[in-house]
């Protein structure tokens, strides 16, 4: 399942579209989360892959998150597969939930119903759009998380591993959709460097004392 971006709402029909391309939107900055106290809808998640190399966080942008470096991309300089482990959050999936709503009734003309008016068959699909881009914007922020960089075009897709329009039958709004994706990317040279920089000033060196005789 291909992650997916902003869709056009026509005016008679409200659908979600699906893209290739991942790119980083310019509001990609930490939000904080604390899922523990959310509800959290039940997904059976794909198993997780085994090897990989654990990574430790760079900031505290997605917490609970967990991120594995599975190694680098053949022939491709520089570029490694990533999987993550991240839960889209509750209040975000209602807050767009709620803004698709209010954009689609804008434009909204349905045969049998007032202009402006939403058929019940079209809520479902909102929730679906809304899901999809709360987790869009989770996977964004793993990357400021763990110190990577998105690539361009189809080559920085992510795949998300849990059939999202199953998980959207039967949720309820504000309950926070663990997930799990892949995407290929690359470690961000200038936060490793900080991250490394930032080590080694905390590094104890122990220092042996000389006793000289009087």
């Amino acid at each position: 399942m291909k992650l997916f971006t902003l869709s056009t709402l026509a005016s008679s029909v409200i659908y979600a579209s699906f893209t290739s391309a991942f790119v980083p939107t310019s509001s990609f900055h930490a939000i904080q989360t604390s899922s523990c106290l959310h509800a959290t809808t039940s997904v059976e998640l794909v198993a997780e892959p085994e090897g990989g190399t654990e990574l430790t966080p760079t900031s505290s942008s997605l917490p609970g998150s967990r991120m594995k470096d599975m190694g680098p991309v053949e022939g491709e300089d520089g570029v490694h597969s990533f999987w993550l482990s991240a839960t889209a959050e509750g209040k975000k999936i209602k807050e767009l939930r709620m803004q698709t709503e209010k954009e689609a009734a804008k434009k909204a003309n349905f045969p049998g119903f007032r202009k402006g008016q939403i058929p019940p068959y079209a809520m479902p699909r909102m929730t679906m759009f809304a899901i999809q881009e709360a987790v869009i914007k989770t996977c964004e922020q793993s990357l400021e998380a763990y110190g990577l960089e998105s690539l361009e075009g189809s080559a920085g897709e992510v795949t998300v591993n849990e059939d999202m329009s199953k998980v959207s039958k039967g949720y309820k709004l504000g309950n926070d959709i663990p997930f799990t994706a892949t995407y290929n990317g690359k470690f961000d040279a200038k936060v490793q460097s900080s991250v490394a920089e930032a080590g080694d000033d905390n590094v104890v060196v122990d220092v042996e004392a000389e006793v000289v005789a009087d």
